[in-house]
């Protein structure tokens, strides 16, 4: 039984009101709100634990270090990871992406070679790769895709060739809410030798993400986009790509001995987290995780497709209104008894709907509906090469959370409602 209410009781900014009106928030997609529970552990670990991790004998710096690998050893079951050194804490979804493009680029990409993304990336996932291609000359190209905001992959055989050294593509879009089958993406890539990362910001809040089965070799993801804190992200790596990497940064713990002749690194995952860790964030990230699996994600996951569905069909009802993305009718019906779905087999809509009414500016619409006490993201969403690929500045966007409800998406449509008689 999900029981929303109780649900929304752990989460007390939900229960404020902005401009005299409740709070519906809607914009989950940029980062979501924190239990009390996630809040309580931090707090506790600073009045209690507080102490560098894996640098003194010290009670509270073994106790402090314990929270901290008890972190890493959480997160690698969260996504099924075959070991804990193959978790490395970052910053966020970006600083891993860009562990990645500055370690791969040095030690794996000549000028020339080529690194497959999509027209449906993060900047993110643009980025990095653009400055490594100033720096050290690599090719970036990008996978097109339909009008209904689906991978092309006829075109990603094509774009494969012998100049391919990584695939690095978004489990879901943060703006179509497309869930790409990255699995059959990977296999496609392995079976010409060419290594694939998943930027997972958006899939691992989401999804139910098991790394051995879709046998990529790299996945990142965020903690305040999952209920936990900011300043915390997660870069998993195969092992064996991993010691093939050199490190990203330099500095404390990411050694092994120093002399003025040379220096030495130390064992994963340490190699690639230089100087003091957010530990107390690492924590919370594990109680983070320990919230979702007490409810369930796959009762989370039926519950926020419940709610992308009948977001879907609400806002098309309106006159003018245009959502962007995969149809409705590629969700799977949360009542059916459907088995819960395999990571990234199914292309799907999921907990981002993102619009456009007629000839407002998006930026109107959103500045309107917090008017309502309604908080939606509104521009670019970091994705200007998919605006212009839709041909738009920008959109509406509503993302979901485990704590949203359906009296939440009727007060959503009702000011949209509203907000269009303006015009």
């Amino acid at each position: 039984m999900y029981d929303i209410d109780k649900i929304r009781g752990d989460f007390t900014i939900l229960g404020r009101e902005v401009y005299h009106k409740p709070l519906v928030y809607l914009d989950n997609g940029a980062t979501t709100q924190k239990p009390l529970c996630v809040l309580d552990a931090m707090r506790e670990e600073y009045l209690n634990v507080n102490a560098n991790v894996h640098r003194g004998v010290h009670y509270l710096s073994q106790q402090a270090t314990d929270l901290h690998e008890a972190a890493r050893k959480k997160v690698q079951q969260f996504i099924n990871a075959r070991k804990a050194e193959e978790i490395v804490f970052t910053r966020g979804t970006t600083e891993a992406i860009n562990l990645v493009a500055s370690s791969f680029c040095e030690s794996q990409m000549h000028e020339g070679d080529e690194v497959l993304v999509s027209d449906m990336e993060h900047h993110s996932n643009i980025v990095p790769w653009q400055l490594q291609a100033i720096r050290r000359g690599i090719v970036v190209k990008h996978v097109p895709i339909t009008d209904e905001g689906l991978l092309r992959l006829d075109c990603l055989e094509t774009l494969l060739t012998e100049r391919t050294k990584l695939v690095s593509l978004t489990h879901v879009s943060n703006v179509l809410g497309t869930v790409n089958p990255v699995r059959l993406i990977i296999a496609k890539a392995h079976a010409r030798g060419i290594p694939v990362l998943i930027d997972g910001a958006q899939g691992a809040p989401h999804l139910k993400v098991d790394v051995q089965q879709l046998d990529c070799d790299f996945y990142a993801f965020s903690g305040h986009k999952m209920y936990g804190p900011t300043g915390i992200g997660v870069l998993y790596g195969k092992e064996e790509w991993l010691d093939r990497l050199p490190p990203y940064q330099g500095g404390g713990e990411m050694i092994d001995k120093v002399t003025w002749e040379r220096t030495t690194f130390e064992r994963l995952p340490f190699k690639f987290e230089a100087g003091t860790p957010d530990y107390v964030a690492t924590h919370g990230l594990a109680t983070a995780i320990d919230y979702v699996e007490s409810i369930g994600l796959e009762a989370i996951r039926r519950h926020e497709q419940d709610l992308t569905r009948y977001c879907i069909e609400q806002l098309t009802a309106i006159d003018g209104l245009h959502v962007y993305g995969p149809s409705v009718d590629l969700l799977p019906v949360p009542d059916a008894g459907v088995k819960p779905l395999e990571p990234g087999m199914d292309v799907q809509h999921d907990a981002v709907v993102s619009f456009n009414v007629g000839n407002i500016h998006h930026l109107d619409i959103g500045t309107l509906l917090d008017r309502l006490g309604i908080a939606v993201r509104t521009g670019h969403h970091c994705a200007q090469p998919l605006m212009d690929r839709l041909g738009i500045p920008g959109t509406v966007r509503a993302s979901f959370a485990l704590y949203n409800t359906k009296e939440e998406v009727d007060v959503l449509v009702a000011g949209i409602k509203r907000v269009s008689q303006m015009f």
